[in-house]
């Protein structure tokens, strides 16, 4: 589910509690390092994500943020905040020339550059705990 979260929401906080957990308590947030990715460079952004802006064309970033059962992908347009939440069932991952998020038909293609690279350590995390939760044992890391 996407929402605009410039402003307080309210349907959003209830939202993201019921589909991906409370967000952590600090000792967990200290115990696994960190619960959100730095800034990744958007590439591509699907078109029902995209929300009226027919291209990028200004550099736009995003991040993740871990929660108990998925994760919600925060990105900017211009002036606005959207947070797209994705649970763990329906998150797909793709690595290829460029990394992507897929959930639902929608997806959040990130560039491969730099911030990508100092962003794989949180990435390989991130599958970690997708495959704890829905106990995948068989995927490698």
């Amino acid at each position: 589910m996407l929402f605009n979260t410039s402003h307080k929401n309210e349907e959003y906080t209830i939202e993201s509690a019921t589909l991906v957990g409370k967000p952590f308590r600090l000792l967990q947030r200290i115990k696994q390092g960190g619960i959100g990715s730095g800034r990744l460079m958007i590439r591509e952004v699907s078109p029902k994500l995209n929300l009226g802006k027919v291209e990028f064309s200004e550099i736009d970033y995003g991040n993740i943020e871990l929660r108990p059962k998925g994760i919600i992908v925060h990105y900017t347009k211009k002036l606005e905040r959207f947070s797209w939440i994705i649970p763990y069932y329906r998150l797909v991952i793709y690595n290829a020339q460029s990394f992507s998020i897929h959930a639902n038909g929608n997806f959040i293609q990130f560039l491969k550059n730099k911030n990508y690279k100092e962003n794989k350590k949180f990435i390989n995390k991130m599958i970690q705990l997708k495959n704890e939760y829905l106990n995948l044992g068989y995927y490698d890391y």
